[in-house]
This record gives structure tokens, C-alpha cells and sequence, in this order.
């Protein structure tokens, strides 16, 4: 008797199933929860993609009830439902692994029977009930995974990206507060790791703002491709079992529902096994990752030492480095973002290989896809508000020794050369290489160009910059 009822019993074409009374899943996702033990991570890891398939889900069924296909009550409370998962309740039985064959359907079949069985539990039902309300017939009417999912999948990524896009923002922002504080710092600039010309450390961290500023405008740019959706399009794109206002309709019942313009694909058979605005999503993450690491990289070179390397800033110490050298302080920061953008580099390969692997009207690898996805955007904005709150805005600049190192350098060589010629320019180089003198100390012993002229060539202002041209 307790085990009656502690379960109930649930039937598909494969057979029957127990389930737990209390769950609000049903026994489809029993079965791809028993089936697909691979990552460990289940949908709602990802919150934004579950209140994504509870809007699709909404959006159809408002569009079945305005069509007549389903009654006001059913359309009530599976709206109602829906609205329960959007405010973030039932995720926790969303628990079908990510990565899962079948092409998502595991994904589809956990939302349609959670949502009917709260649906049940709305109209005073017990759930399991789907003589009343079923997950197939009622909350997946006019649908298949093969539209639902893939738009579900491109409104989680909407949901997600304006996270990481205010990330990027953030770190923008103190990359200039930075830019501005190290502006006076002269340092050596080097190309290959060797002394190229002089420049100043806010110039440095000025170009790093530029250039991820740059990725803020592709990720809007990606996000208008991912608004147009094949909802609607059910199993290949042809529209099957659809009344032929149904798609134009849940599409607008969508766009209202979360918030933001979706469009109808004009080739449905196109959109529905086409990935490439995933692809191009990919590329801008990877592209970030890539744009970021060498930044990193770069910090870790500045700041190395703090005797025995570059030495010309200091990064906030936010740990002890060693368990057998005392006083080590590691650069943790930047060595976690370079992980990172390891792994985005990795998910843009899957992304890649899954979108290949397609074979005529549908991509059955968009599990992996949007498991990428996801995965790279919330790492990415998590390791971009590390890096801005735990690195950056500590960093310190040596700017006695950032100046000491320029003055010693070949660099100055450079600013001197179309004043002294190439060939003398380069005969004063070898000579200050071979016998560690200053290039400075060798001009003046050898009476090759007064203190005052040598000091107005260097200036600051006339190594930083180009030329200003003067009139005839």
C-alpha cells in the first residue's frame, strides 16, 4: 500500500513505467534520464533554457486556443503552468542530461510532461491524469521537437547573452579607468618579445578596451540572426498537422510572451536543419576567448618576476602561490580566464563538427550544440567578472621601473634613426649591446648630438605618436 502510493504508473509505446507519485516529469523522461547518464548536467543547469521552453510552450498553446484547437480551460492552464516555470518554479524536474540523442525530443518530452502535469494539478487533477490533459495530444499540439527546440535553444541564448554582454561592458569600462591611470608611464613596447619602441602602459590597456569593445557589437550583430526561428515548421519544416495560420501566430504569441522581435524563417525545410547562426554565435565566443587569453597572457608577462622577470606591474595578490616556497603569489586570475578560453575554443570545435555532421532535414546534434553554447556563454561571463573584479582593477604599474628599462632599451634607437641614419643608428645599437652602455650615454661621449637636441627628439610626446607635419 505505501508503495501505491508513492508511484504511479505511466505508459508509452515501449511499455509501462513507474513513476514517482510526487514528480511532475512522467515516464519519457524517466527513460531519457536512465538512457543518457553522460555529463553529469542536467536542463536546469541551464535556467534560461527552461523558462525558454516554457515560453515556446505558452506561445503555442495560446495560438492553438485562439485557433480553436484547444479549449479555454486547457489553454488556461497550461498558460498557467507555463507561467510557473517562468517565474522559476518545477525547475528542478527538468532532468534529462544535456547531451542526449534523438535531436532533443528527450528535452521536449521532460517540458510537455511537467507541464501537463501541473496543468492536471491546476484543474484539480492528479497528475498522471492525461485522459484529462496529455502531454502529447494538448501541451505539444501543432508541434514537434524539430521546431520547438531549436526555437527554444535561440531564445536561452537571448535570455543569456545580455549577461555577457554587460560583462563585457563592465571590463571595457575599467579597462579605460586603467587606460587613463597608466597614461603617463613611458614603458618599452616589444615586438617577438624583443624591444621595439617606446610607448605608454595606459596605451597598452587602452587596446584591449578597443578591441573587446569590438565583440560587443558582434554579439548584437549574431543576436538578430538568432530571431528568426522555424516555429511552426513541426517535423521537417512542412508545417504537418498545423492549421496554416499557426506559425505566423505562435510567432508573434512568442515575441509578446518573452519580450523581443522573433521572425518567421521564409524557407521552413531551410530553417529547420540549418544551424549556421549557431556556427556564427560560436565564432564570436571563440573569438572573445581568443582575445582574452592573449590578453591574459600578456598580464602574466608583465607582471612576472616579481625580480627575476618583465616586473612592470603588479597584480592584486589574491592568494598564496606555493605550499613549499614561501611568499610565491601566483598570477591565479589570468591563468583561470586562460583555462577558459581553452574551453570556449573546445565547445567552437563541437559546435562546428555538430552543425557539419546534419544529414538531410534535420541536424540531430543540436543537444551538443546548445550544451556548447551555454556552457561558453556562462563561463565566458563568469570569467570576465573575475578577471574585471579580482585583477584588473588592482593592478599597479612600476613606473620607475617601466622608464628605467625603456632608457636602457634599443627602443630609443628607433625615434633616433630619422635624425641620425640608419646605418649610424644601427652601428650605435651593436655598440650598446656589446659593451652595455646606453644608447644615450654613447651619443653624447661621442659628441654625436647635443643634451638639449637629443632630449627634444625624445620627448614623450614626439616617440608616442606620429609626426606633425609643418607648414612650408
Amino acid at each position: 500500500m505505501e508503495n501505491a502510493v508513492s508511484t504511479r504508473l505511466e505508459h508509452d509505446s515501449l511499455g509501462s513505467k513507474t513513476v514517482d507519485a510526487d514528480a511532475y516529469y512522467g515516464i519519457q523522461t524517466l527513460r531519457a534520464r536512465d538512457n543518457f547518464q553522460l555529463t553529469g548536467v542536467p536542463l536546469h543547469h541551464y535556467p534560461r533554457l527552461v523558462v525558454a521552453l516554457a515560453m515556446v510552450k505558452k506561445a503555442c498553446c495560446q495560438a492553438n486556443g485562439e485557433l480553436g484547437g484547444l479549449g479555454p480551460d486547457l489553454v488556461n492552464a497550461i498558460s498557467a503552468a507555463c507561467d510557473d516555470i517562468i517565474d522559476g518554479q518545477l525547475h528542478d524536474q527538468f532532468l534529462v542530461d544535456m547531451v542526449q540523442g534523438g535531436a532533443g525530443t528527450s528535452t521536449n518530452m521532460n517540458a510537455n510532461e511537467v507541464i501537463a502535469n501541473r496543468a492536471l494539478e491546476l484543474l484539480g487533477h492528479e497528475r498522471g491524469s492525461y485522459d484529462k490533459l496529455h502531454p502529447n495530444n494538448h501541451v505539444n499540439l501543432s508541434q514537434s521537437t524539430n521546431d520547438v527546440y531549436p526555437t527554444a535553444i535561440k531564445l536561452a541564448i537571448q535570455l543569456s547573452c545580455p549577461e555577457l554582454i554587460s560583462a563585457l561592458e563592465r571590463i571595457s569600462e575599467t579597462l579605460a579607468v586603467k587606460a587613463e591611470e597608466f597614461s603617463g608611464v613611458l614603458k618599452l613596447g616589444r615586438t617577438q618579445l624583443q624591444d621595439a619602441v617606446p610607448m605608454t602602459l595606459g596605451q597598452e590597456f587602452n587596446a584591449c578596451r578597443t578591441t573587446l569593445q569590438e565583440d560587443i557589437s558582434r554579439l548584437h550583430e549574431v543576436a538578430v540572426l538568432g530571431r528568426e526561428i522555424n516555429l511552426g515548421a513541426t517535423a521537417i519544416g512542412t508545417g504537418i498537422n498545423t492549421d496554416s495560420r499557426y506559425a505566423d501566430l505562435a510567432v508573434a504569441k512568442l515575441s509578446a510572451i518573452a519580450g523581443m522581435p522573433f521572425t518567421l524563417a521564409p524557407d521552413l525545410i531551410e530553417a529547420t536543419s540549418d544551424t549556421g547562426a549557431f556556427v556564427m554565435l560560436s565564432g564570436v565566443l571563440r573569438r572573445i576567448a581568443i582575445k582574452l587569453s592573449k590578453f591574459c597572457n600578456d598580464l602574466r608577462l608583465l607582471s612576472s618576476g616579481p625580480r627575476g622577470g618583465f616586473g612592470e606591474i603588479n597584480l592584486p595578490p589574491v592568494q598564496p602561490g606555493s605550499s613549499i616556497m614561501p611568499g610565491k603569489v601566483n598570477p591565479v586570475i589570468p591563468e583561470a580566464v586562460n583555462q577558459v578560453a581553452y574551453r570556449v575554443m573546445g565547445n567552437d570545435l563541437s559546435v562546428s563538427m555538430a552543425a557539419e555532421a546534419g544529414q538531410l532535414q534535420l541536424n540531430a546534434m543540436e543537444p551538443l550544440i546548445v550544451y556548447s553554447l551555454l556552457d561558453s556563454i556562462q563561463l565566458m561571463t563568469r570569467a570576465i567578472d573575475m578577471l574585471e573584479e579580482r585583477c584588473i582593477r588592482g593592478i599597479s604599474a612600476n613606473t620607475d621601473h617601466c622608464l628605467a628599462v625603456m632608457n636602457n632599451s634599443m627602443a630609443l634607437i628607433t625615434a633616433l634613426s630619422p635624425h641620425l641614419g640608419y646605418e649610424l643608428t644601427s652601428k650605435l645599437a651593436k655598440q650598446a649591446l656589446e659593451t652595455e652602455a646606453s644608447v644615450r650615454d654613447l651619443i653624447l661621449e661621442n659628441g654625436i648630438m647635443s643634451a638639449e637636441a637629443l632630449d627634444d627628439i625624445l620627448k614623450p610626446e614626439k616617440m608616442l605618436q606620429p609626426i606633425t607635419a609643418t607648414q612650408p
